[in-house]
């Protein structure tokens, strides 16, 4: 069995540290509903050995006007469309070597201490992955994808100071998606944004014990009833702040998974003896209603910067020779930006 400074590494009994680790970033957003697991992003991956694109049905939703039912006109039966997704796996590994681990870890549990650890720096990686996707679908072009990114977008850096302000939040989730603003719940923004937020008493901050007696994090609070995350790696550009607001579903996700996702080496000849830990991933984001279509990639994992660059998505639509596109205010994705 392998060694990691001269202790035992059981692969397995380390994915099950893994586990039980929190992750915070993700667990947030998955406990205010934004990651929706998928039954079929799973089916679609562990059915095709090797896969890693697919394309999934989206099922349109019923509408057009009634008919009258008056005892004289016949029946005509309408037809709902069927969309088509685009979804990519997404691998990323990393590898640590380390001499003295053992000394980092006195008087702790050592898988505790090192799960903790990748389990933290993989959260910062997935957040990566989902920055680099909700940037690239707001570079999409062309007419249909124009008008999500125009409408899904309250740029107020030209209005007044360019502060957010007590209507800014509304304004946003009603330009995006109308009377179907409801369906936003977390909003995800630069500490200058939120406290520029506090210092107008927006932000209603409360804490909680939970069910392990754990007290949330004071940093947690809500503005106009959504959940806030306060994080410095939204996008800051030119001193012009991007806030991002999601809503309940608004990425599919899924843990594809590895064929060996952690391993361990020792090579007893460099330096006296290094340990090598090495953690693979192979995860799905998948951005509700929108495709991605795979125009400029050049491995079978797409990069941060492919994931960046909006030729890569559209709004999901139906393959037809003249698309018929899903309705962008069903999509709960949006955007602030501003200047604090």
């Amino acid at each position: 069995m392998a060694k990691f400074d001269s202790k035992t590494f059981n692969p397995q009994a380390f994915g099950k540290y893994m586990d039980t680790i929190p992750q915070l970033k993700k667990n947030e957003l998955l406990n205010a509903g934004i990651l929706k697991h998928s039954s079929e992003i799973k089916n679609a991956f562990s059915s095709q050995s090797g896969s890693a694109y697919a394309i999934l049905p989206m099922y349109g939703l019923l509408g057009g006007a009634a008919q009258n039912y008056d005892g004289v006109s016949d029946f005509v039966p309408a037809v709902t469309n069927t969309f088509e997704r685009g979804v990519a796996v997404v691998g990323r590994m990393r590898a640590w070597t380390e001499k003295d681990f053992s000394d980092d870890v006195t008087g702790a549990g050592f898988m505790d201490n090192v799960a903790a650890q990748v389990s933290e720096y993989f959260d910062g990686v997935d957040q990566t992955t989902m920055l680099s996707i909700l940037e690239g679908i707001f570079a999409m072009t062309g007419t249909e994808n124009a008008e999500f990114v125009d409408n899904h977008t309250l740029d107020i850096t030209q209005e007044g100071n360019g502060l957010v302000g007590a209507t800014t939040l509304n304004d946003a989730v009603l330009k995006a998606c109308g009377d179907n603003k409801g369906k936003f719940s977390v909003v995800i923004m630069h500490s200058k944004v939120a406290t520029n937020l506090e210092n107008l008493n927006l932000i209603d901050y409360t804490s909680n014990t939970d069910k392990d007696g754990i007290q949330r994090d004071l940093t947690l609070g809500t503005w106009n009833g959504r959940l806030v995350l306060v994080d410095d790696s939204m996008p800051v550009n030119n001193g012009e702040y991007t806030t991002y607001i999601l809503g309940a579903g608004a990425f599919d996700y899924e843990d594809i998974g590895a064929k060996v996702p952690f391993e361990m080496n020792r090579d007893p000849k460099t330096n006296g003896g290094i340990d090598t830990l090495y953690v693979r991933t192979r995860k799905c984001f998948a951005p509700m209603g929108i495709s991605y279509i795979k125009t400029s990639q050049a491995t079978l994992s797409p990069t941060d910067a492919e994931l960046k660059n909006g030729a890569n998505w559209e709004l999901a639509n139906d393959g037809a020779a003249q698309k018929t596109y899903i309705d962008h205010k069903a999509i709960p994705i949006a955007r602030i930006v501003s200047l604090g």
